[in-house]
């Protein structure tokens, strides 16, 4: 075969080819336009796109595997075999390259050894990487499973997970030169979680949940972080800060807080004391779970009944209230009700 016979048939899927041969004008359209088209299909329809043309299969191939979220864990697992046993090495490895975000969400289940065995291998065909969220459940936070993420190739930029803060998540952590945002929700533990001074150089975002002091202190002390998001709070105080005092310090710090738990022990606020708090409600946008706890109380139902309801439409978000007396309010269908009404 001659070198022009082999060029000739190299570019019978090129754009300019398909044109001058009346191929179907889809096809005569630029690569990049092809592109944006197949990131507006779904997962099944790019795969029968696949199928149709050598042109097509390689562009949808690429977008089917660049962003693997949303995926249930069926789907998942046989993504993460794909890259583990191939059937076509080489093609495996084309497409492991494309992958730039991975998501996987296991919050609902328990995993096994095998499983986890499973990612780490996949996970370690992943060089290009970017993007990585891991999410297991509660009951997975109970023993070490951040070996999974041994020997990793990639360098990440975003990274999400539930696993839970000990010595092996921060090792991998620690490795990660170029990551910008993490989000950690899993568990602090006695276990040492220890980075050094010049790990995280490019840190910018920080999300926690359940994280401590410790793990806080290790993660932003020295590092150039302009946004810190912590989602619930607990607050025990042995002093008499009133709540309009609390308050307006705290929204002004953690405005996006889910859950706010204030417990001050030698205060005995009153419910003129609440109400007067009610204006620094309206700074945080996504509070839903509220607790405040004193000494001493409102002396009748009806008063904390005024102030929820005051308080709900000052920060329309909230769905749980407990105040000094102990009781526990929620909002079902718009209407505020108490569990153990008097």
């Amino acid at each position: 075969m001659s070198a022009t016979t082999t060029m000739t048939l190299a570019k019978l899927d090129s754009p300019l080819c398909l044109l001058a041969h009346g191929a179907p004008k889809l096809l005569r359209l630029p690569v990049e336009l092809l592109e944006i088209i197949s990131t507006e299909l779904e997962r099944p329809d790019l795969n029968l796109l696949a199928r149709t043309n050598k042109l097509l299969n390689v562009i949808s191939t690429r977008t089917l595997y660049r962003e693997l979220t949303g995926l249930s864990q069926e789907q998942s697992i046989r993504a993460l075999r794909s890259f583990v046993y191939p059937s076509d090495v080489e093609e495996a490895r084309k497409r492991a390259l494309h992958v730039r975000t991975l998501h996987l969400d296991f919050s609902n289940c328990r995993v096994t050894a095998n499983f986890l065995r499973l990612l780490q291998r996949a996970l370690q065909t992943l060089h290009s990487l970017k993007d990585l969220s891991l999410e297991f459940g509660l009951q997975d936070n109970h023993y070490s499973i951040a070996w999974c993420l041994k020997d990793c190739p990639f360098q990440l930029r975003i990274f999400t997970t539930s696993i839970r803060c000990d010595e092996d998540l921060a090792a991998f952590i620690e490795g990660q030169r170029k990551l910008e945002e993490l989000v950690l929700r899993g568990f602090q533990t006695t276990s040492p979680f220890t980075l050094s001074p010049d790990a995280l150089p490019k840190l910018s975002a920080f999300r926690t949940v359940h994280a401590g002091v410790p793990v806080l202190k290790e993660v932003m002390k020295g590092r150039p972080i302009e946004a810190t998001q912590i989602k619930r709070l607990t607050i025990m105080s042995l002093g008499d800060t009133p709540p309009d005092m609390l308050l307006p310090e705290i929204a002004a710090r953690l405005p996006a807080l889910e859950a706010l738990h204030i417990v001050v022990l030698m205060a005995r606020y009153s419910y003129e004391n609440l109400l007067a708090s009610t204006p620094y409600l309206t700074a945080f946008s996504s509070l839903r779970y509220l607790t405040f706890m004193t000494g001493g109380g409102t002396e009748v139902i009806e008063d904390e009944r005024r102030v929820v309801y005051t308080w709900a439409k000052a920060c329309s978000t909230l769905r749980t209230i407990i105040l000094p007396r102990g009781k526990v309010w929620f909002e079902r269908d718009g209407r505020w009700t108490c569990c153990a009404s008097d």
